[in-house]
């Protein structure tokens, strides 16, 4: 590429368009591999694939951070068009993180993850922490290095350093309040709502064996009716369910139990919310910062709105309990296929030890312990070595668990080894939007319901299409969740639906 020695504005915007292109098909390359090491690839290629991806995460940190990128992004100038406008910001943003860090910190930190991304799927199999300490501990040292270049360069803390990774403009000072607000109301809500629970009916599992194929066979179909676009994306299985891939091949994954025909399908609804953000963001600024999806809270938003918010709702199980009474073999006169007993499944409130697994009321406790480690462990106040007790101590304190052993503790989570430290309060935030969408989508379209009821999810897509999926990164998280619902994010909404829900409380 000619690069003119004094480009002017619009000509250091082309250059910079045209960089960040390139460093985006590295990443789609980067997102294909790390499914391929999620899903399918030899143990025996683990060393070579942590190479791979390190040598794109350093060519890439390497086009960030060229000698002439201050100069072009000092330059630039996009014209009028506002998504341009945001888009050289999101520019601007990304660089001064990138920038922040050398690269032989990003290749340490990348091949760190990778092999202790490895060293987990054993550790957790066989619940042995003491295995894992040695990788863990690595990665956490290179995480606690990039958080601290990051703060000195963006003038941040070190945790508001990470979280601005995964969540820009988010604060330790945000989700602290809002954390305390949870913790203070979580014992009661809880509480009552098992209380109320005990007043119902107690739901019957259908049992099982269910077979794998009739499983992913019905979750195909959801995922379809959801509106996912399966020529730009497809299903599989992983240890742990997550949404990746490239533009235009959103792959997404789920793990089977013969013996719940529940879980898996939540799992593919969850990730399907993910994967029709992935597809839904402006065509037109592909590769580009501003066509990215804004933040994770914003992405959790919209998995749990299809997983929590509609998928446990009534008018969703009137439509699913015959395709699964169908998918399963059950006759029309058993009782645990019947959408009442189904609904009252899929919302029982259950104090559990796995995260992924847990009810909307008790989810919440799970984070908070989550968050109070991590910040603690990158703060420097908690050796690695005491997480095990410390976490299972928290468990019990919020849950009243004692946890039996670490597969089912600490160690049950990818984040910290794969290197995602600061990642774990979007879950939350991402519930506490998704329940203001929700409100806010009924609001404008009292239909989108009862076309739930039928299987259609058309109105919920069209309503969230322009609001939320096609503004990419055009506006920051509040706004974009202000001019949708008409007010910023806050907890009202959701703390009312969990007392609707599950307290039978308005």
């Amino acid at each position: 590429m000619n690069i003119p020695s004094r480009p002017t504005g619009q000509q250091a915007y082309d250059i910079l368009r045209q960089r960040f292109a390139r460093m985006g098909q590295i990443r789609n390359a980067l997102g294909i591999l790390g499914w391929d090491k999620d899903t399918m690839m030899p143990a025996g290629a683990a060393e070579s694939r942590a190479e791979s991806i390190a040598t794109l995460a350093v060519l890439s940190h390497e086009l960030m951070t060229a000698p002439d990128m201050p100069d072009l992004l000092a330059r630039a100038e996009p014209g009028k068009d506002a998504m341009a406008t945001a888009n050289l910001a999101e520019m601007r943003r990304q660089h001064a993180h990138a920038a922040a860090v050398p690269g032989d910190l990003v290749e340490a930190t990348s091949r760190a993850a990778s092999r202790c991304e490895m060293a987990w799927r054993t550790a957790r199999q066989d619940s042995d922490f003491a295995g894992l300490l040695p990788h863990l501990q690595t990665v956490l040292d290179c995480t606690r290095a990039v958080a601290a270049a990051k703060a000195e360069a963006l003038n941040l803390s070190p945790y508001d350093a990470l979280v601005d990774q995964y969540d820009a403009g988010t604060r330790q000072a945000d989700i602290d309040p809002v954390f305390a607000e949870l913790a203070s109301e979580l014992p009661h809500l809880i509480a009552t709502a098992l209380d109320h629970q005990k007043s119902l009916p107690a739901p019957v599992a259908p049992t099982g064996p269910f077979a794998v194929p009739a499983q992913e066979k019905l979750g195909r179909e959801t995922m379809a009716a959801l509106g996912f676009d399966m020529q730009r994306g497809r299903l599989d299985v992983s240890l742990h369910p997550f949404c990746g891939g490239a533009e235009d091949d959103v792959r997404i994954t789920t793990r089977y139990e013969q013996g719940d025909c529940i879980n898996a399908l939540m799992g593919i609804v969850h990730e399907t919310g993910h994967a029709l953000y992935e597809q839904g963001l402006p065509k037109d600024w592909r590769a580009q910062p501003v066509g990215e999806a804004r933040g994770m809270s914003l992405h959790e938003s919209q998995s749990l709105l299809m997983e929590m918010q509609v998928a446990r709702s009534r008018p969703f199980m009137d439509w699913m309990a015959p395709r699964l009474r169908t998918a399963f073999g059950g006759s029309g006169n058993d009782a645990p296929w019947e959408a009442d007993n189904l609904h009252r499944l899929v919302t029982r409130v259950r104090p559990g030890f796995i995260r992924v697994d847990a009810d909307e009321v008790t989810y919440p406790a799970h984070i908070l312990v989550r968050y109070e480690m991590e910040t603690a462990l990158i703060a420097g106040t908690m050796k690695l070595a005491d997480l095990p007790e410390a976490f299972n101590a928290r468990i019990h304190d919020l849950l009243g668990l004692k946890v039996p052993n670490d597969r089912l503790g600490c160690l049950q989570d990818i984040h910290w080894p794969s290197g995602s430290w600061g990642y774990f309060p979007t879950y939350t935030l991402g519930a506490i939007i998704a329940a203001q969408l929700r409100e806010a989508a009924m609001r404008d379209n009292p239909a989108i319901m009862p076309a739930i009821a039928k299987g259609d999810f058309t109105p919920l897509l069209d309503w969230l299409r322009p609001r939320i999926h096609a503004r990419g990164s055009g506006a920051s998280t509040k706004e974009i969740v202000r001019d949708a619902t008409g007010a910023v994010p806050n907890t009202g909404p959701y703390l009312r639906h969990l007392r609707q829900r599950y307290c039978a409380q308005v």
